[in-house]
């Protein structure tokens, strides 16, 4: 179990999310990671977001936090530099991490993708009608 931090981009009516081709199956993620040792979520969520996105951003306070091999911490996030999608941390050079594509989702299809957590997508449907 690791503990993760996360980010939850917003532009309009569209969230930042990762489509994930793996082993034949299909989902979505927000963009985010592992803390690693001497981290806080907070600063691990920023260096993903960069690692996974290619943009810096700045967060807003703590979202939601969820227990799921380990606790993840959502974060709401703006870009506040550098050029979506182009992301080259780790997950775009091993091979066995499948596909990672960075995308904007409709705020309003959010809930006809498989979007994990799932309790992170409803929350975002949820403040947005």
């Amino acid at each position: 179990m690791r503990n993760r931090g996360s980010t939850i981009i917003i532009k309009g009516y569209q969230v930042c999310l990762i489509k994930r081709v793996k082993n034949s199956e299909v989902y979505y993620v927000f963009p985010g990671g592992g803390i690693e040792e001497g981290e806080t979520p907070r600063e691990a969520a920023k260096r993903e977001a960069f690692e996974e996105l290619g943009v810096y951003v700045s967060l807003d306070n703590l979202f939601r936090t969820v227990s799921f091999h380990g606790t993840q911490y959502f974060y709401i996030a703006e870009i506040v530099g550098g050029t979506f999608g182009t992301g080259q941390g780790m997950e775009f050079t091993e091979n066995d991490n499948g596909l990672y594509e960075p995308m904007w989702v409709d705020i309003a299809t959010l809930l006809s993708l498989d979007v994990r957590p799932k309790e992170i997508a409803h929350q975002i449907v949820y403040m947005y009608k």
